[in-house]
C-alpha cells in the first residue's frame, strides 16, 4: 500500500520546496549601515583633532623649554636675542642660573645701575635684580633664591656682596606682604605647576617668537634701565610740570607718635625680611644704601609733617644694620648739589643713570659711607638742607605754584 505524503510534509523534507510566505530573510536596510560608518568617522576626526592639539601644545612647551626665556631650566642660550623686561617673572631664573658673585636688589631706585660699572670699579661680576616698588618681603623672596645652595649659581660660586636699596616708604609695609603677587611656579622646584610657564601664551608670543622677529636683545648690563629718562623728560620744567605735592597734614596724631609707628614698622621688616640673611651669611657683605631722592621728596615730607619722623626712621634702621659686622651703609640723601638739581631727575625721586654711576664710585671709594660715628651729623645735614632750601624761589622761577 503506497503511503500518501502530503504537500506540507514534502516541503518540510525537501529544501527546494518552500513556502514563500515563510521566508524570514529581511531585505537589506542601508540606513542601518550608514550610522556605524558615521560614528566611526566622527571618532577618527575627534582623535585626529586631539592628536593635533596635543602635538601643537607639545611643540609650544618644547619651544619654551628650549629657549627658556625666564631661565627657569637653564642659563641663556648663546646667540638667542633674549628680551628681559619682566622683573618678577625673570628675576628668580637670573638669580638661580646666571653666573655672578654680587647682585643689586631693590626698587626702581636700582633700575639705572649698569653692572659693567661694578666690574670696572669694584671687580665684581654683578647681576641686577631690580623689583619696582619692592617691599621688604619682595627682597626676602628673592634672597631665598640668591642664597639657594642647590642652585647652579651657588654651586658655581658664593655671593661676595649684595647691594640693596633701602626706601623709607616701603620699609613700613606689612612684613608679610609683597608689592605684587609672586608667580610661585617660577620660584619653587615643583615641576607639576610648570605648565603655567610652558603653555603660557604671552611667554610664547612675547618672549620666544617676538625676539626672533625683532632681533633686539636686552643689554643685560643695563637690564630694566629707564630708557625714558632722556633730556626731554628730565629737568626742572618737566619734573615740576608733573609734580603733585602731598596734601598738608591735618591730623591730630603727634609727631612723636608717628615717628614711633614708622620706627616700629621698620624694625619689624628688618627682623623678618633682612636680618635673617645677614646673620646666616657672614661670608657675604651686605651693602645697603639710602637713595638720593630729590629735594621735592623732602618738600612732601614737610607738608606731611614727617621730616623729623623720616629722619628718626633712618637713624633707627641704620643703628640696627650697623650692629652687624658684615653690613655697610651709604647715605646719599644729603648730597646737596645732587638732590637740589632737578636736571638729575625725571620725577621727584627717580634719577638719571649718571647718578647711579656716581653711587657706584662711592661704593668703591667709601665716600658717603655711614658709621655710628657720623650718623647723627649726616642726618643733621639732611635736616639743614631741607629747612634752608628756598622752595618758593624754585616754584616761582619755573612758573608753578602749589597750595
Amino acid at each position: 500500500m503506497t503511503a500518501l505524503i502530503s504537500g506540507a510534509a514534502l516541503r518540510r523534507r525537501h529544501p527546494l520546496c518552500y513556502n514563500r510566505s515563510m521566508n524570514t530573510t529581511a531585505p537589506k536596510d542601508n540606513r542601518n549601515n550608514k550610522a556605524p560608518r558615521a560614528e566611526n568617522r566622527a571618532r577618527r576626526l575627534a582623535a585626529l583633532f586631539f592628536i593635533l592639539v596635543f602635538t601643537l601644545l607639545a611643540l609650544c612647551a618644547a619651544a619654551v623649554f628650549t629657549v627658556d626665556p625666564f631661565f627657569h631650566y637653564h642659563a641663556p642660550l648663546a646667540g638667542f636675542p633674549y628680551i628681559v623686561d619682566s622683573q618678577r617673572y625673570q628675576n628668580p631664573g637670573m638669580a638661580a642660573r646666571f653666573s655672578y658673585d654680587s647682585a643689586i636688589l631693590g626698587s626702581s631706585m636700582t633700575d639705572n645701575f649698569d653692572t659693567d660699572d661694578f666690574s670696572e670699579l669694584l671687580g665684581l661680576k654683578t647681576v641686577k635684580l631690580s623689583s619696582d616698588g619692592a617691599y621688604p618681603r619682595d627682597l626676602s623672596v628673592l634672597l631665598d633664591v640668591v642664597f639657594d645652595e642647590h642652585s647652579p649659581s651657588r654651586r658655581e660660586q658664593p655671593v661676595r656682596e649684595l647691594f640693596i636699596a633701602l626706601d623709607l616708604i616701603t620699609l613700613t609695609a606689612d612684613p608679610g606682604e609683597t608689592k605684587f603677587p609672586i608667580p610661585g611656579y617660577l620660584y619653587d622646584r615643583n615641576p607639576f605647576n610648570d605648565l603655567e610657564y610652558l603653555l603660557n601664551r604671552d611667554v610664547i608670543l612675547d618672549y620666544v617668537a617676538m625676539p626672533v622677529v625683532k632681533r633686539a636683545p636686552t643689554d643685560l648690563s643695563f637690564v630694566y634701565g629707564m630708557d625714558w629718562l632722556i633730556d626731554e623728560w628730565t629737568g626742572p620744567e618737566f619734573v615740576l610740570r608733573h609734580f603733585s605735592p602731598s596734601p598738608s597734614y591735618s591730623g591730630e596724631e603727634s609727631a612723636e607718635s608717628r615717628a614711633s609707628g614708622l620706627i616700629h614698622a621698620t624694625a619689624e621688616n628688618l627682623r623678618a625680611n633682612l636680618l635673617p640673611y645677614i646673620e646666616a651669611h657672614p661670608e657675604t657683605t651686605f651693602t645697603f644704601f639710602f637713595p638720593p631722592y630729590s629735594i621735592l621728596y623732602w618738600y612732601n615730607m614737610q607738608r606731611e609733617d614727617l621730616l623729623e619722623a623720616r629722619l628718626a626712621q633712618t637713624r633707627a634702621a641704620a643703628e640696627v644694620l650697623l650692629s652687624c659686622p658684615n653690613v655697610r651703609i651709604f647715605y646719599f640723601q644729603n648730597e646737596e648739589k645732587l638732590v637740589t638739581d632737578l636736571d638729575n631727575y625725571g620725577d621727584y625721586t627717580h634719577y638719571i643713570p649718571e647718578v647711579c654711576r656716581w653711587m657706584t664710585e662711592c661704593f668703591a671709594s667709601g665716600k658717603k659711607e655711614l658709621s655710628t660715628g657720623n650718623l647723627d651729623a649726616e642726618l643733621e645735614r639732611t635736616r639743614d638742607i631741607v629747612l634752608q632750601f628756598d622752595f618758593d624761589a624754585l616754584f616761582t622761577g619755573y612758573g608753578v605754584s602749589f597750595d
